[in-house]
């Protein structure tokens, strides 16, 4: 009853989306087939197409939509901008279909990739290998060079229902010497399979304008820093230090969070009470409240947890401290060690994305003032 609801990430179950893609096969992630690939375009143009409610059977790809513009707008792509020589442009105009139906596909072939899963059109043809199940969080043993290939002619089986790879081995030969020279013309390879650990700006190196400090401050109020710009707290020990000051009523809001419903920490006053929370990947929320109200008026709070160590997403203990003495601790079995929100960041004196609990209210806009935070990694 909840799914759809806002105490949920609505992704699609997995049997639903595959449902959903009817007639084509797999869903979002599988570049390899055109469940993951193929979508309805509609173009409106009444100055120029004559046709109304017309269908186009031209295969095309997204890429073409800058070129179709361009053309469109009568608009030449400049070769260099601002110094900068630019790459061509590989797509191709659709302006050719618009006021006929029947015209030869002017896009003879195109590549496809992600995660590993592959595909290459030509001229009617389409290899395709599947590398993993789309919930397949973790991807080993995977040998792309014996992977298998299936063949269509999507000319004729436009939903990829009859594999002809038995029966045409060496056009499939074809078309896969082909997916490996186009992919190494664009800068595909190597390929990299990996799922969540690409999430990871541990694990891939990941540019971050947080890398290499150990201590942040932040003055003011802050909202929706992007993660990838704010101080990883992921697989590691780390303080955050509030200096506020509270109102003779408790001063309850949000005091500092990074992550949402997803995932993530959250340091706030709720009926006068500190709470020091982790939301593991939406399934566990591990709480520290403490044992006695805050005092008012000027006050240092600190959360500090301490990781247990011996790789990513292990557990450890968060201290909840008030000027200094010891108001509550929980144990936290595991940690989020990878990602905690794809659209979600840090925020400081409110929450302006989703929850990190269900136990207050967004933006829940903190009623003291913020005087300094301070985060300390370990």
């Amino acid at each position: 009853d909840e799914l759809g609801g806002p105490k949920y990430y609505n992704h699609f179950p997995a049997g639903w989306a595959h449902a959903m893609d009817t007639p084509f096969q797999w869903t979002k992630q599988i570049a390899s087939h055109f469940g993951g690939t193929r979508n309805p375009m509609v173009i409106s143009w009444p100055a120029k197409i004559k046709e109304h409610g017309g269908v186009r059977s031209q295969f095309h790809h997204i890429i073409d939509l800058m070129p179709t513009i361009l053309e469109a707008a009568g608009v030449q792509a400049p070769d260099s901008l601002n110094g900068v020589t630019q790459k061509p442009i590989e797509g191709v105009s659709m302006v050719y279909t618009f006021n006929d139906a029947k015209a030869p596909d002017r896009r003879k072939s195109q590549m496809f990739e992600l995660v590993s899963n592959r595909a290459m059109y030509q001229n009617g043809w389409m290899a395709s290998s599947l590398a993993y199940f789309p919930w397949a969080a973790t991807r080993t043993g995977y040998d792309p060079d014996k992977a298998k290939w299936e063949l269509y002619r999507i000319d004729q089986d436009f939903s990829q229902a009859d594999d002809l790879a038995a029966k045409n081995p060496d056009k499939l030969k074809e078309l896969v010497d082909l997916w490996w020279a186009e992919a190494a013309r664009h800068d595909v390879l190597p390929l990299d399979w990996r799922s969540i650990e690409r999430l990871s700006e541990q694990i891939t190196g990941r540019p971050s304008l947080a890398a290499g400090r150990k201590t942040f401050v932040y003055n003011t109020p802050l909202v929706a820093l992007p993660e990838g710009s704010a101080p990883d707290l992921k697989n590691k020990s780390f303080t955050i230090t509030a200096e506020v000051e509270l109102p003779s009523d408790g001063g309850d809001g949000m005091i500092f969070t990074q992550g949402g419903i997803t995932a993530g920490w959250g340091l706030y006053l709720l009926k006068g009470k500190l709470v020091g929370l982790h939301n593991y990947i939406g399934l566990e929320r591990y709480r520290a409240i403490s044992t006695e109200n805050v005092p008012t008026g000027k006050v240092s709070l600190t959360f500090d947890f301490k990781y247990d160590g011996g790789g990513m997403g292990k557990g450890g203990t968060i201290t909840l401290l008030a000027n200094g003495k010891k108001i509550g601790e929980v144990r936290v079995d595991k940690t989020a060690g990878f990602k905690y929100s794809l659209y979600e960041g840090q925020d400081i004196g409110e929450d302006s994305g989703s929850p990190v609990d269900f136990d207050y209210t967004p933006p829940f806009k903190f009623k003291g003032r913020i005087e300094k935070v301070t985060v300390d990694l370990k």
